[in-house]
């Protein structure tokens, strides 16, 4: 368990009205940013989705989150997973959504004072949409299980022998999951994700399993001030997609989505192609909790 753990309830689900404000104006100035972006780049409205960066928040956070409009979350620890996964299906139940793997769940009227996150009312009963579930921090073998159930994709898959190790599981599981291949794009040491020379081999062998999906790749920008350097990072990225899709392997169809662009640097990302940026600090504000 996280040390953090011990001293907040991640499945808390009451949130201040003042707090709730605050989240909502911060999705509301990303989406923005978003706009802007694509508009800049030449890009149709709403190529690019946000993912919610969610840990260390809790439930209460996080649905005050999808309640402004977030439509995709992404936790980095399965501990966290776990914690939040009942008190956020059933919120989002609540208000006609499902979230994540698994069997849609019906849902009831929305809850005193609750709000509808810009969807149109819907009979009790009917999901109206859907809160895809990712995971986007590293994942050990011994994890695997629990975050199976709940995640539709894992975006940290940067290697042959874990992509193995999820889909022998998911298999079993008789499920498939979406996987996003991972590439240190950087080379900085202290990022994890595969070496873009090996990239288009280990995409290709993942292409061929069964119990997952290849759907794309995913980065961290470089951590320097140097925007040119960043941006060729990503620029690289979505070559390395394009080789993997003109390979015609079997299983790399799928591989579309460029996960890549954060706070700091979405900008740069949505130039570059990017199609989810996974956004936390800029909707939930600095982390009390790392």
């Amino acid at each position: 368990m996280a040390a953090y753990m011990e001293h907040k309830d991640l499945a808390n689900e009451a949130i201040d009205p003042e707090r709730a404000r605050q989240i909502t104006d911060g999705v509301r100035r990303v989406l923005d940013r978003i706009a802007d972006a694509e508009a800049a780049a030449g890009r149709e409205p709403g190529s690019v989705r946000l993912l919610a960066a969610t840990k260390t928040r809790d439930v209460g956070e996080i649905m005050a989150a999808i309640d402004a409009g977030v439509r995709m979350i992404g936790e980095n620890r399965p501990q966290e997973v776990v914690a939040k996964i009942d008190g956020l299906r059933r919120q989002c139940a609540a208000r006609g959504l499902t979230l994540g793997a698994g069997e849609p769940v019906e849902s009831g009227e929305n809850p005193a004072g609750g709000r509808s996150g810009g969807l149109a009312d819907s009979p009790a009963g009917a999901a109206v949409g859907h809160i895809p579930f990712h995971l986007i921090g590293q994942l050990q073998s011994n994890k695997i299980n629990k975050v199976l159930p709940v995640v539709d994709t894992i975006e940290s898959v940067d290697s042959v022998e874990l992509a193995e190790k999820i889909a022998r599981r998911a298999v079993a599981a008789g499920i498939t999951v979406g996987v996003l291949l991972e590439v240190n794009e950087s080379g900085e040491a202290s990022k994890s994700g595969c070496d873009p020379a090996l990239a288009l081999d280990i995409a290709r062998r993942i292409g061929a399993m069964g119990g997952v999906e290849l759907q794309g790749l995913m980065t961290i920008g470089a951590h320097v001030d140097d925007e040119r350097v960043i941006r060729a990072g990503f620029a690289h990225l979505r070559r390395l997609r394009e080789q993997i899709l003109a390979s015609g392997d079997p299983g790399t169809g799928h591989c579309l989505e460029l996960s890549m662009g954060m706070t700091q640097d979405m900008e740069l990302a949505i130039a570059e192609g990017s199609t989810i940026v996974r956004v936390g600090t800029a909707i939930f504000g600095e982390r009390a909790f790392k």
